[in-house]
């Protein structure tokens, strides 16, 4: 079966040209991928006929395979990356990071697949997490067929900005270099290549998502009670679950506008598979925006309401009882929110531009039974 890229080439249509020839923005989402299959497109009333979802939503037809991806949207949600430790001669903590930028066919929704460059063999890149005042030592190597760097959003010295000209700049193939600074300020911060053309190097794949948590001891009475909610060795952020979803999309046919929209790269996988939610468990969500050539991006909650915290350097939230988000590329913030009392059902979620949600940015909160004791 030729690629994605080699068919979208011969057919030479744009997002706008599916969109106009297919009657997906009415009806029927990512169902029409398969008509990429052949080089033309079938008509309106046939598509619709052929591919609309049983259950009226959109929908893609077929299933990714995570497997041969070696990443899966279901994992990224819950895998926090806190280095190796060890402790410092004045008694810090020092945290280390191995990255690697890579090229790597993925597949962005079943049989679309994306020529990206990774961190780590996935996309987005590890979700990084330390504290506060912890010393970060990343070891960046390219293993990668252009020049990378790793820029980190957050207070570093401008020898570790991790762009071209400052410190050791470009990271060439074969070349390895050491990002080393301390953790500051606490929050929900980003980091992503920084090598020109910016704009490809970040669309491609090269970012993820960097969780700096606050060091309650560096509070008192009430901003103490409140930093050990946020900080993963305490057992109050403990009993919270927390997850991370990085939103993005692809431009599968290099022409400068997305085909694909996701949450954590996969069109559609947490509508295909409904996130879990226990209605007697808090909820925190670290969301980060990665898209390119689309202004901004958004994220909407159906049937509840959250409190978001900007950047997530604050202890308490800048915005309350808001169901509606955006974030421009680079923004980041924590949304929490909570199911307690609701019966149990699946909530929608999606970027609440709507062209973003038909084509691939929707997934459902599962919300369970609650359990009780025999």
């Amino acid at each position: 079966m030729r690629s994605f890229l080699s068919r979208i080439k011969s057919s030479r249509l744009t997002r706008r040209d599916w969109l106009r020839g297919s009657g997906l923005a009415g009806m029927a989402g990512l169902a029409g991928f398969p008509a990429f299959a052949g080089e033309t497109v079938e008509s309106s009333q046939e598509f619709q006929r052929r591919n609309a979802p049983s259950d009226g939503l959109l929908g893609a037809v077929g299933e990714v395979d995570h497997v041969r991806n070696g990443f899966d949207p279901s994992d990224i949600l819950y895998d926090f990356d806190y280095g190796v430790t060890s402790e410092m001669e004045d008694g810090r903590t020092l945290r280390e990071f191995q990255i690697v930028a890579s090229d790597m066919e993925i597949e962005v929704a079943p049989g679309v697949f994306f020529a990206a460059w990774t961190y780590n063999n996935r996309v987005p890149g590890p979700t990084l997490r330390c504290v506060e005042g912890d010393r970060v030592r990343v070891v960046f190597t390219n293993a990668g067929n252009h020049p990378h760097t790793i820029h980190f959003h957050g207070i570093h010295p401008a020898n570790m900005d991790g762009v071209p000209g400052a410190g050791d700049g470009l990271i060439h193939k074969g070349q390895q270099t050491v990002y080393e600074f301390d953790a500051k300020p606490f929050g929900c911060h980003f980091y992503h290549c920084h090598s020109m053309p910016l704009k490809r190097h970040v669309h491609k794949g090269l970012y993820g998502a960097f969780i700096i948590d606050p060091d309650p001891e560096k509070y008192t009475g009430e901003e103490h009670k409140l930093a050990r909610r946020r900080n993963h060795r305490y057992e109050e952020c403990q009993a919270i679950n927390e997850m991370v979803m990085v939103m993005n999309g692809f431009d599968t046919n290099f022409d400068g506008e997305n085909e694909i929209y996701a949450a954590n790269t996969v069109a559609f996988a947490y509508q295909t598979r409904h996130i879990p939610i226990r209605p007697d468990q808090e909820q925190r969500l670290y969301l980060a925006n990665a898209t390119e050539f689309d202004p901004v991006n958004s994220f909407h909650l159906h049937g509840n309401f959250f409190d978001y915290y900007d950047h997530g350097t604050t202890l308490t939230p800048t915005l309350r009882i808001i169901d509606t988000v955006m974030q421009c590329q680079g923004q980041r913030g924590i949304l929490e929110f909570s199911y307690e009392g609701f019966d149990p059902g699946s909530f929608m979620f999606h970027a609440h531009q709507s062209e973003f949600a038909e084509l691939g940015w929707m997934g459902f909160f599962k919300v369970l039974p609650v359990e009780r004791s025999a």
